[in-house]
């Protein structure tokens, strides 16, 4: 059996694509973007682009004062995800869900979707669009990767109990989240988030040994890794409690708006003492916005930290997604601290990286956060002015080295493997770790 299928992603922010970036080595002749492929229509790529340009630009109005505020939160209260409590059915489709029905059945994602039915392979997708026009033209073997640890209702079909589509978890929440919106039991299948194989391993032991070395640089004092020794050393096999720390790296990522790129700025002008004396090194990920890229030199050059880019400040930009998750995912096996919004990226707590987070952005992105404080492997971002006091705490305490324990232990990890078999019918691995 040819262990190919189509994998489609959707070029909307970062996160449907790098979910799908792990999934390269199945992807059949690559993976492909449901807007903007080649082979899309003209006609769809201009509304699909539309979508686009306006999720950009109503995520970077939180940035502005007063009226900008004003603004993201009406449209955040269009898509946001109802209260998961009381726990209680919610099958009825609303105008939501009977408007995308009527654009597919009009013809969106239709030259996405005769490109594929040439080969009768799986069909995966990391966003729900394209799950739902493949299950309108009723393709065989849909899969769809759920991206955040809460969905909205508009994944799901207009009638999700004839749907064929198969939904594949991140975690439990997303689980009961799609049962409660009338989708089948058996249509759903608990994997744990796609992470990039690189930073992991076929059995975790690229993870383990960047965590070995990690938690060294997040807790000089011992403090946390004192009394737990026993139990990391049977986990980590190269854990050597006697090694010396090392320059402890952060890196900050903006999101695929490029939205929060002043966090980048205040982290430059509060650690420039310690990146000055080699105590910390900075990765700014501007993804593929260059104009973010050349945002942070310029804020280096205000603080006179020009001399330092590209050694105790790295910044990390790229042309193509492809090339940024690459270089990304290389980064993250050198990383000690991970500071993002909790997007797509809380699932890399997995990996053993304590994450800082800044302010949400969304409503599935404030479910993400909950669920990675209930793994314990997320930290609220203090005043990022003064992130060279409070770093130090973290470090003395012990605390960041015990959320990268934490984030180890309980979050899923193995969700590319598992995607893989469950698409091409394996025996799956035990749990979703």
């Amino acid at each position: 059996m040819e262990k190919k299928a189509w994998v489609v992603a959707a070029d909307l922010g970062y996160g449907h694509q790098r979910a799908a970036y792990p999934l390269k080595d199945i992807a059949f002749e690559r993976i492909l973007n449901a807007n903007s492929d080649k082979m899309i229509s003209p006609a769809e790529k201009k509304i699909w682009n539309r979508t686009r340009l306006f999720y950009e630009w109503i995520s970077r109005t939180t940035e502005w004062p007063g009226v900008g505020k004003v603004l993201f939160n009406t449209f955040n209260k269009i898509q946001e995800i109802d209260p998961y409590y009381p726990r209680k059915p919610n099958t009825e489709p609303r105008y939501q869900e009977k408007y995308l029905e009527k654009k597919i059945k009009k013809g969106l994602c239709k030259s996405l979707i005769s490109y594929v039915k040439k080969k009768d392979i799986p069909f995966v997708t990391t966003f729900g669009i394209p799950a739902l026009a493949a299950n309108y033209y009723k393709l065989s073997k849909i899969y769809c990767v759920i991206t955040d640890t809460d969905i909205n209702r508009s994944w799901v079909p207009v009638n999700p109990e004839t749907s064929s589509i198969t939904y594949l978890a991140p975690c439990q929440h997303a689980v009961n989240r799609l049962l409660s919106y009338g989708v089948k039991p058996d249509h759903i299948v608990l994997t744990g988030f796609p992470l990039p194989k690189e930073c992991i391993g076929k059995n975790s032991e690229i993870t383990r040994k960047a965590l070995s070395k990690r938690l060294i640089n997040l807790d000089p004092n011992k403090i946390f890794i004192g009394p737990h020794k026993e139990a990391i050393k049977t986990e980590l096999k190269d854990f050597d409690i006697n090694k010396k720390p090392l320059p402890v790296t952060i890196t900050f990522v903006i999101g695929g708006a490029g939205a929060q790129k002043e966090i980048g700025s205040h982290l430059m002008k509060s650690l420039k003492k310690k990146i000055q004396e080699s105590k910390v090194k900075l990765v700014l990920v501007a993804g593929t916005h260059l104009d973010i890229k050349q945002y942070f030199e310029d804020e280096a050059k205000k603080e006179g930290l020009t001399k330092y880019l590209q050694k105790n400040i790295n910044i990390l930009a790229e042309l193509t997604k492809k090339d940024y998750f690459a270089k990304f995912n290389q980064i993250l096996n050198t990383t000690d601290i991970l500071w993002t919004k909790p997007s797509e990226l809380s699932f890399y707590s997995a990996l053993g990286l304590p994450i800082i987070l800044s302010p949400p952005i969304g409503s599935q992105e404030g479910w993400n956060k909950k669920w990675l404080f209930g793994t314990g492997a997320g930290l609220d971002q203090e005043d990022q002015r003064f992130v060279s006091e409070w770093l130090d705490e973290m470090l003395a305490d012990g605390r960041l080295a015990r959320s990268a324990w934490q984030g180890f232990l309980n979050a899923p990890r193995m969700g590319t493997y598992n995607i893989e078999k469950e698409v091409f019918k394996e025996k799956p691995s035990k749990s979703a770790k």
